[in-house]
């Protein structure tokens, strides 16, 4: 019998991956990683597109609006990638051991919770934003910008949810290329509306805000069509409904997704708020680093959503094989995405080292000392990355493999228990520039650690394999 992934399930006691299989997994692979790369990296350009045309038509201010409004966006992203990750891995275990009935009540309850917090969400953000906006980090400068940016920005945080958990669900279903194609339409949306309506129509960081919602709203009515699509169960009106049970397994597998981005929205805050104090002490004061480090950073969610997309994309393959018990693929299909995440993290390092002013130079060109920062930033903050394949992919795996704690510790090891602390203790030692030698202890150090993980792993999977053989 064939699964969605496209691999037989007989000779199920066979202990190694045949050259004919190994050569399947690969192919696999890139049907699987290619939409899931391009999806991740059209959420991260939603906010890279708004950074090039505000940089461009509004100036440092701007971007810095865009800087401090940016937790908002990471809490959502945290919620619906919780959701659409977890319910994407039960989906994948489930049909891997053949119950199609459980598979389809977490397509189901899942859609439930993304309709319910996405309207959470959105309440809550109208209530309470502009305190929030305070706690991010925005100055007095900032605050006008922010405010006008965010006010639109909260009313697209449904679509967000909806689009981006449904599109984990797409991916495990077996139609890679659908999730892929509904993010672009929106993407490609945003993209020719932002010039439109900042340039054009004068609209300034409103304009942005209005480009981005628009287009994510085009990806969630395509997500919602899909509905009606699913290949590997049927889905019915009546599955439409939180079930507890599930909810909790949902919850269970996706917290690692969720710990990720909330342990982002934590590392944000607390480098804002660092820069806001350390900045002006220093010699380029708060507003220029703070538009500095939100560029710096989501440029950086373009090299670490290419790794996302390829982990997120051998999900389905790690998931079935596992729940199969064919612990051989997985091996197999983690080294493959192992060696294409690292190839991803070793070039964007060597690109942000060698190109620097001219990737500065896409944001605006500003005052010397702008300019000098930003190239100082970039090095530094970034000088760790190279590491991020190895230590980002292995996390999204213990996820995939039902082990959500494992995943859960890893993902909140690089963020939240080195990123955030060493960026609050650092400055005070070394000043602004200590803020940014934070990124590349974090990064080296959780991957030291990520890699006992994984060789103790690696190795309880050989023995399962002589326990079946």
């Amino acid at each position: 019998m064939t699964s969605e992934t496209g691999l037989t399930d007989k000779n199920i006691q066979k202990k190694h991956v045949s050259p004919m299989e190994s050569e399947k997994i690969s192919r696999l692979l890139i049907k699987f990683a290619i939409p899931s790369v391009v999806s991740m990296v059209v959420n991260a350009l939603y906010n890279i597109v708004d950074q090039i045309f505000i940089g461009q038509g509004v100036g440092y201010l701007g971007n810095a609006a865009t800087n401090v409004a940016f937790p908002l966006v990471t809490i959502t992203m945290a919620v619906s990638l919780m959701t659409g990750n977890g319910a994407a891995a039960l989906y994948s275990l489930r049909l891997g051991a053949k119950d199609r009935q459980s598979a389809s009540d977490a397509v189901g309850s899942a859609v439930g919770i993304m309709i319910v917090t996405g309207m959470l969400l959105l309440i809550s953000g109208l209530m309470f934003f502009r305190p929030l906006l305070s706690l991010f980090g925005a100055t007095d400068a900032v605050m006008p910008y922010a405010v006008e940016y965010t006010r639109i920005i909260i009313i697209g945080l449904p679509f967000m949810v909806v689009s981006t958990g449904l599109n984990a669900l797409i991916r495990a279903d077996g139609s890679p290329k659908y999730s892929m194609y509904s993010m672009l339409a929106g993407a490609a949306i945003n993209i020719v509306l932002d010039p439109l309506f900042i340039f054009v129509f004068d609209m300034g960081v409103a304009g942005a805000a209005v480009a981005t919602i628009i287009g994510q709203f085009a990806s969630m009515i395509l997500s919602l069509r899909y509905l009606s699509m699913f290949k590997n169960v049927i889905i019915k009106r009546e599955i439409f409904r939180i079930k507890k049970d599930v909810a909790k397994k949902i919850f269970s597998f996706g917290a690692s997704s969720f710990v990720t981005q909330m342990s982002i929205t934590l590392v944000q805050i607390t480098i804002n708020n660092t820069i806001r104090h350390f900045g002006a002490m220093s010699v380029y004061g708060t507003d220029i680093p703070l538009s500095v480090i939100g560029i710096v950073m989501k440029v950086n969610m373009v090299v670490t959503s290419v790794i996302l997309g390829i982990a997120i994309g051998s999900q389905p393959i790690w998931g079935y094989n596992y729940g199969a018990g064919r612990f051989d693929r997985v091996r197999k299909t983690y080294r493959i995405s192992i060696m294409s995440a690292s190839v991803f993290s070793i070039t964007g390092f060597l690109v942000f080292q060698i190109f620097t002013p001219q990737v500065v130079g896409i944001f605006g060109s500003e005052s010397q000392l702008y300019n000098e920062f930003a190239v100082m930033a970039f090095r530094i903050f970034l000088s760790g990355i190279f590491v991020l394949g190895f230590q980002i992919t292995s996390a999204i795996y213990f996820q995939a493999v039902g082990k959500p704690l494992k995943s859960a510790f890893l993902s909140l090891l690089r963020q939240a228990l080195l990123l955030a602390p060493l960026a609050f203790i650092l400055p005070s030692i070394y000043g602004l520039e200590g803020l940014l030698y934070a990124g590349p202890v974090a990064d080296i150090t959780s991957s030291v650690v990520t890699a006992g993980f994984i060789l103790y792993e690696m190795r309880k999977m050989k023995r399962m394999d002589k326990v079946i053989e």
